[in-house]
């Protein structure tokens, strides 16, 4: 609840000014049943039209005021919880955007989408119900009860027991549905998961028939949520009636007391029963409150998780270039250096290292070739590069200076990725490239996509560049879409460009040729390209050769066809006796 009420706290101008317009309207609906009684007590009883007039227009006086509270506290109740609900969802957004990917697998990105919009709208509703309910019930059922004993005194021992039975029931309540609300929003990230990964990996879905086990895993996780919800709406599906039970049963037992009341009081036992029925509704409300509360608490504890989590990589303080004067001497300089020394990574969670003993060094302006079977670290080695992750153990190097010592946004300007899986966004496709380089002309756009093959294709489109692309580049082929990867990472300009087996969706000739294009323009760059196929690295400077996590060979493309079995293995593999130089 800390959390909650830290929110508040940024708006409690706003806030109490609902409370206040609250206060009017509660205030009014506790006067009702009073001037009523007067109405009948001293109008009706007496036959004064005088007074049955007087009291009548203050009941209107006194419900106009009601409505215009009722009014003003639903717009500032809205607004005020709407604002915070906006601040919070920025709040977690900001704090993930600061967060490294080993934060990011371990609270997973669907439950971290379930946060961001479920458990936000929890509390959002939990704030809005203060301003609107959560205030007005109690004061209401303290005000119905003290009205009560003030018209009936005699009532005093029937209240007690009622509230005593009725708080009991409610606290019940709110023990039994705390754990359970828990466990929906649970079953809710796993329900997302389900659904994010059906939605994302369709294609292959379909492409194998697999939408029987898909809908199967979908069934079980909606089951599991259904479940879920209907044990955590039981609770208040029981208690709530109970409630209802022990309230009406005290207006039975008022109305059975007041058998030798004085006929002249009539008016007050109206009143009475109309606040006996205050006293249900505000309990009534309280209980359903409280509900929303449990879960406001539930969801306030999922999100504050997210807003705690202590970034896994601390940023380093030193601003690349401007710190060693070997750094700032340099004037079209040849890419950078990057140097692996002794290097050991685990994914948090894995039995064993992903690489281990890793060291070696890229020259400025070098070619790197990266090759070894699926699953040896070839990508992990590379994501080590710009902090995605950091070492265990030993340290990595670019221009001299350990990954962990730079300023982070300073080292990532330095490298261009083109990841694995070539990812898009929806928008055009300048604007994608210019991912790269914000404020690039499209005659840099056109040089990076020609240099990638991918201007051919780009200005075919009626549209050229402003060609509008769908969610993850949908509407464009495997093979293009990483031709724009890699356009978008060469029009950045890095010093270390990293190529993550993003050519795998190309034919031999064009791949021949974006290598060719890379050749020509990016003697500037230290280039590292992971690959699983041969004939991509074997052109490079050098070759890394790695399996299970190991280097077993480091040298040109001669020397590990001499001495590395498992380049050796590779080549024959993919070519055969057929050596190409």
């Amino acid at each position: 609840m800390k959390l909650i009420f830290s929110y508040i706290r940024r708006h409690k101008k706003s806030f109490f000014t609902a409370l206040l317009f609250l206060g009017i309207e509660t205030l009014a609906d506790l006067l009702q049943p009073t001037f009523m009684a007067y109405i009948v007590d001293n109008g009706v009883q007496q036959k004064d039209v005088g007074q049955i007039l007087g009291y009548g227009l203050i009941m209107l006086f006194i419900a106009a005021m009601g409505a215009l509270g009722a009014v003003t506290r639903n717009i500032y109740a809205t607004r005020t919880s709407q604002q915070i609900s906006m601040e919070m969802r920025s709040d977690i957004y900001d704090k993930v955007l600061g967060l490294s990917f080993e934060n990011i697998d371990r609270l997973a990105p669907a439950s971290i989408i379930t946060r961001i919009t479920n458990d936000v709208t929890q509390i959002q509703n939990f704030i809005n119900g203060i301003m609107r309910i959560m205030l007005k019930a109690p004061i209401t059922c303290i005000g119905a009860i003290a009205l009560i004993i003030w018209q009936t005194p005699q009532q005093i021992p029937m209240m007690i027991v009622i509230l005593c039975i009725s708080f009991c029931l409610i606290g019940a309540n709110m023990w039994i549905g705390y754990a359970k609300f828990g466990r929906l929003q649970k079953c809710l990230d796993r329900l997302n998961t389900v659904s994010r990964e059906f939605l994302s990996s369709i294609r292959v879905v379909k492409a194998f028939g697999g939408q029987e086990q898909e809908a199967e895993k979908f069934g079980e996780a909606a089951g599991a949520f259904a479940r879920a919800g209907v044990s955590a709406t039981r609770v208040s599906a029981v208690f709530s009636p109970l409630i209802n039970l022990t309230v009406n049963a005290g207006i039975v037992v008022l109305l059975w007391l007041s058998q030798n009341q004085d006929s002249g009081e009539i008016g007050r036992l109206m009143a009475s029963v109309n606040y006996m029925t205050q006293v249900l509704f505000s309990l009534g409300m309280v209980s359903n409150i409280l509900n929303t509360a449990v879960r406001a608490v539930a969801s306030s504890g999922r999100v504050e998780e997210v807003l705690r989590e202590v970034p896994a990589q601390q940023d380093g303080e030193q601003i690349g270039d401007a710190v060693t004067g070997q750094e700032e001497g340099k004037q079209g300089h040849m890419g950078a250096e990057v140097r692996f020394e002794d290097v050991t990574f685990s994914y948090a969670g894995a039995a064993e290292p992903a690489v281990t003993g890793i060291s070696f060094q890229a020259l400025p302006g070098e070619t790197l070739g990266i090759i070894g079977p699926t699953g040896c670290g070839k990508t992990t080695l590379v994501n080590l590069i710009p902090r995605f992750y950091d070492v265990q153990q030993g340290r990595i190097l670019v221009d001299g200076m350990d990954v962990k010592d730079r300023n982070m946004a300073s080292l990532r300007q330095k490298i261009g990725v083109a990841p694995q899986k070539a990812l898009l966004f929806t928008g055009t496709i300048a604007e994608n490239l210019r991912w790269g380089c914000e404020d690039a002309s499209l005659e840099e756009l056109r040089r990076a996509a020609k240099i990638a093959c991918a201007d051919d294709f780009v200005t075919g489109f009626p549209d050229g560049y402003e060609t509008m692309l769908g969610q993850g580049g949908v509407n464009l082929s495997g093979g293009q879409k990483q031709r724009l990867s890699l356009a978008r990472a060469l029009l950045k300009k890095p010093e270390v460009l990293i190529l993550d087996d993003c050519t795998s969706a190309l034919d031999a000739v064009t791949e021949a040729a974006v290598l060719e294009g890379l050749r020509e323009n990016a003697a500037d760059m230290t280039v590292l390209i992971i690959s699983q196929r041969i004939s991509t690295v074997m052109r490079a400077d050098r070759i890394l050769c790695l399996e299970d996590g190991q280097i077993r060979g480091f040298g040109t493309h001669q020397e590990l066809m001499e001495h590395c079995g498992v380049y050796q293995a590779i080549y024959a593999s993919q070519i055969g006796g057929e050596q190409v130089g």
